[in-house]
Parts: C-alpha cells; structure tokens; sequence
C-alpha cells in the first residue's frame, strides 16, 4: 500500500544544509503554509537539491531514506517499488510548448522565429519595430540568436555562440506584469513561493539600436533567468505606448529545471535526444569560421552593401526590408568583431552607423503606420 502525504505537517531535521550550511527554514515555512508541499517539492525538485544550495541534496537524500515516490493527481503516493518520481521534468523542447500554451491563453500572437541572423529576441521586428507606434501587440515567439564573439569550440558547458530566447512583447503593458511571469514559471514547476525569486533592478540598454528601458534581471535561487523591460526608447525613438518585454534565456532556464550543469547534456524531446546531439557539431564548426575562416574582406564589403541596401530601401518607404538589412549588417559587424579586426575606435563607430540604420528604419515604420 502506498503512503499519500496530503496533508502531512513534515518539518525537515537539520534545518542547516551539511555541506553548504545554508539555512533552509524558509522553505520549511513554505511547506507549511501549503498542503502537500512537501510532497510537490519533491516531485519537483527532489533529484536536484536543496534549492538554496543547488548542490547539496540533503532533502531528497532524507525523504528517499524513508519512502519512495509515484506520482498521481495532486498528492505524491509513496510506493515501495518506486525508488525516483515518475514524472520527469519539462524537456527542452516542453518547456518551449508550455510557454507557447500559456502565452496564447493570455491572447499573444504565437509567433515563429524570424528568418535572419539576429543577436537577441529584442532584435526581430515582432519586437523592435511593434514596439513603436499606438497600435497595441501582444506576441510571444522563440528567437534563434547568435553571438559569434560568444562560441567556445563546445567546451564550454554554459557558453554558446547560438542559443535560444523566449521573447514576450505587451503592448500596453498589463497592469499585472510581473504576476504574468511568476504564473509562467509554475506553469513549467517553478514555484515562487519555494524558490527565492528575486527581481534585481537591472535597467536594460541595446546601444546598437538605440533602445532602453527601464527593469529588472529576474533571478531564482541565484541564478538570472528571465530579464524583465519596460521600454523607454527603440530606435532613438521615445515609446509611446507603455510595453513589456519578457525574455527568457531558454538553456539556462531548462538547466535550471532539469538539474544539469552542461547545456550539452539537456534532454531535447524526453525521448532520449541531447541537446549536444542536436547542436553539438554545429558549435564548434560555427566557433571556427567565427574566429579562423571568416573571410574579412568580403565581410566588409557585405557590411557596406547593407548599409546602403538598408538606407535606398527606407528612402523607398519600405521598413521591414530596410529592416532586414539593418539586421545583416549588425550580424555582419559582430562577425567582424569575433574575427579580431575591429579596433576600439573603430568598433564605436561601426555601431553608430548600424544604430542609424535602425533609427532610420524605425522612423520609416511610423511613417507607414497608418498606411
């Protein structure tokens, strides 16, 4: 027979982490507050800690001393066969749906990755160009990004050259934001009020094209995981109507759920494929043309043939084409910038004239607005 722990009042003996010493009645207090808590800790976090010290498993450690753990419904049955939960955590490419399915319920557009080489989810027009005007936007979408001057060859566990960012624009911003993204991280097993969820004032500041806004670096446990914007300018252009950006590093954040220390060993798809599988190869391929094979001079010529394409196109009225060569020559400068061959001097006014494409870009939009 199982043991169901509905309703179980268990308050956890040491409360001192042994191996990190960190006081854990917090979360004792957390359990208490709530029925089952403490059976949903650890069928959330049970394998991977004590949550104030990531590394030390002493709850789990001392709950698997006395039972075993099956999932069902709500409440945790401990059954003696059953040495682990059952349920596992969110895959990489889960965590990617339940954030699609909880921003649809809240009336975003779910919107699908834009087709150029961009540097952050800020950067796509489904954010940079939606921002401005009066029209309201609500979208959601995950954004390849890629930073050449970040690739470690693959050997570094938590560094990479292309990653992934969940991007959420509200336009207006809601007048509860920020609950918003708590309810997101229990939708994907963060429970805020058993991690210590922090918002650290962080203003936020994209010099390449012009934008910046006022926010907070969101951190749980201690880790950034989320960075949180209302927008003040994009484009050199002030924002008329109040937006919020969310974005998610979504590595970090499936590091964080899955208990892994190698972005490489992140379950993709819970069947069984790595994420080292899928990009592994590619990482390190990309990390040497980024600083070995990159042909200067073309890149060069290609920063300059965009910087013209970009400016005709915005004379021409069209934004988004113009737009779209803005994002070339931006990737193309950080190319330039990965392979060494941009001087300090230099390096400032490169991003002065990719910021005046995207001011001229951004004023190009507004003047189509209401076309």
């Amino acid at each position: 027979m199982g043991l169901t722990l509905a309703a179980t009042a268990f308050v956890f003996t040491p409360t001192l982490c042994p191996r990190c010493g960190a006081d854990t009645s917090a979360m004792q207090e957390a359990l208490r507050r709530k029925n089952c808590t403490m059976a949903y800790l650890l069928f959330r976090f049970g394998a991977w800690g004590c949550m104030v010290c990531p590394h030390a498993a002493y709850i789990s450690a001392y709950i698997l001393l006395h039972y075993n753990v099956t999932y069902r419904s709500s409440t945790l049955i401990m059954d003696p066969a059953s040495a682990r939960p059952t349920e596992r955590p969110l895959s990489f490419q889960d965590l990617i749906l339940t954030l699609h399915q909880f921003w649809s319920k809240q009336g975003c557009a779910i919107l699908q990755p834009y087709d150029q080489e961009i540097g952050a989810g800020t950067l796509s027009p489904h954010t940079t160009l939606r921002a401005l005007g009066s029209k309201p936007w609500k979208a959601a979408y995950v954004q390849p990004c890629r930073r050449p001057s970040d690739g470690r060859y693959g050997e570094n566990p938590n560094r990479l050259q292309h990653y992934y960012q969940y991007q959420v624009l509200l336009k207006p911003t809601p007048e509860e934001s920020q609950k918003l993204l708590l309810d997101s991280y229990r939708a994907i097993g963060i429970d805020p009020e058993l991690h210590d969820i922090r918002f650290v004032e962080d203003d936020w500041e994209n010099p390449t094209i012009g934008a910046w806004g006022l926010g907070w670096e969101v951190w749980c446990d201690g880790m950034e995981v989320t960075q949180f914007t209302y927008f003040q300018q994009v484009g050199g252009i002030p924002v008329t109507l109040p937006s919020t950006e969310l974005t998610y590093g979504l590595e970090r954040l499936a590091m964080y759920v899955q208990g892994v220390e190698n972005v490489y060993d992140l379950d993709y798809n819970g069947a069984g494929l790595t994420y080292g599988d899928v990009f592994l190869r590619a990482e390190k391929d990309y990390s040497r043309h980024n600083f070995e094979l990159a042909n200067t001079d073309l890149l060069f010529q290609h920063f300059t043939d965009a910087e013209k394409e970009s400016v005709a196109l915005a004379e021409a009225g069209v934004a988004q084409p113009a737009y779209d060569q803005c994002l070339k020559a931006s990737h193309l400068f950080n190319l330039l910038d990965a392979r060494g061959v941009i001087s300090v001097s230099e390096r400032a006014a490169y991003i002065a004239r990719v910021r005046n494409l995207a001011k001229l870009c951004c004023e190009t939009w507004l003047a189509g607005e209401d076309k």
